[in-house]
């Protein structure tokens, strides 16, 4: 019989679900990430994550996380399991603002949330995750790539602010931005800024390689330096870097809502693997 059960120790939980993620690390992406920046650099003042597993006959069959304030994230619940990780989380009384990953776990997960909370769900994204295959740089695109430094933090916190603006149903955070620009500097993630004429006009970064996988985001252009190509450039150096830091696999996700950006990163290389959602929930109304 399958047991479901909520764990309150990150080091504890990806001690049980590491085989599980790591099976394929490539589709647990976001898990392997997440779980490797919280171990690696935790923050004393972060929410606690929520964290769900379901095991059958010993065996992790199903995994859930949550780490505030990002959504819920169920790659890992097949859609079989959906209602029980749903049943626990809310018999719980967990606050769960949102949930993404893989389309069919979300729409599983969704489906049961609703039926059990009353409450109400809307998409705010539709998601692509991507995989390289053989990298292909643009030609002819003017600048060169170079490590962004601590003399660019400004730059990267605002650009952070801007993408987060345009791009994530989540509203967005000067603080959070800075936080991430600081924890990535000095950690290591692989930010590039791609630079004309000494002038940085685009940035994309990736996750230090996990069990042979880096994720690249996120890529940002000004828009007054779009339509040149120097997103494709940057995004082109930054997987570039992830290789050369030992990635087998180098993922993305794009926007399906954004055809440009789905179209430069497959003439680079990239090669789509699953569909994505990311679903908001809201109280039922009076």
């Amino acid at each position: 019989m399958a047991h479901v059960e909520r764990h309150h120790d990150l080091a504890g939980f990806w001690a049980l679900t590491r085989d599980f993620y790591t099976a394929d690390p490539v589709l647990h992406t976001v898990p392997i990430t997440v779980v490797g920046l919280r171990l690696r650099d935790p923050i004393p003042d972060e929410e606690p994550p929520v964290l769900v597993t379901v095991t059958d006959g010993g065996r992790v069959v199903a995994a859930a996380l949550r780490t505030p304030p990002f959504p819920l994230e169920v790659t890992g619940v097949a859609p079989q399991w959906a209602p029980a990780v749903a049943e626990a989380l809310a018999d719980a009384d967990v606050e769960l603002p949102a949930v993404s990953g893989q389309r069919d776990s979300v729409e599983a997960f969704v489906l049961a949330w609703t039926e059990r909370t009353r409450w109400n769900a809307v998409e705010n994204q539709a998601l692509r995750l991507f995989r390289l295959g053989e990298l292909d740089p643009p030609r002819d695109v003017p600048g060169t790539a170079r490590p962004a430094t601590e003399a660019d933090r400004d730059v990267l916190e605002r650009w952070h602010y801007r993408f987060v603006d345009e791009a994530v149903p989540h509203e967005p955070d000067p603080e959070r931005s800075r936080r991430y620009v600081e924890r990535g500097l000095s950690t290591g993630t692989g930010h590039l800024l791609w630079v004309v004429d000494d002038e940085p006009v685009a940035w994309a970064s990736a996750s230090i390689p996990l069990e042979g996988m880096s994720r690249v985001a996120p890529v940002y252009t000004p828009p007054e330096h779009r339509r040149h190509g120097y997103g494709a450039a940057v995004t082109a150096a930054v997987s570039t870097w992830a290789m050369k830091q030992g990635a087998e696999h180098v993922v993305l996700f794009t926007d399906l809502a954004n055809p440009i950006s789905n179209s430069i990163y497959q003439r680079i290389g990239y090669r789509p693997v699953t569909d994505a959602a990311e679903f908001s929930f809201t109280p039922p109304g009076p």
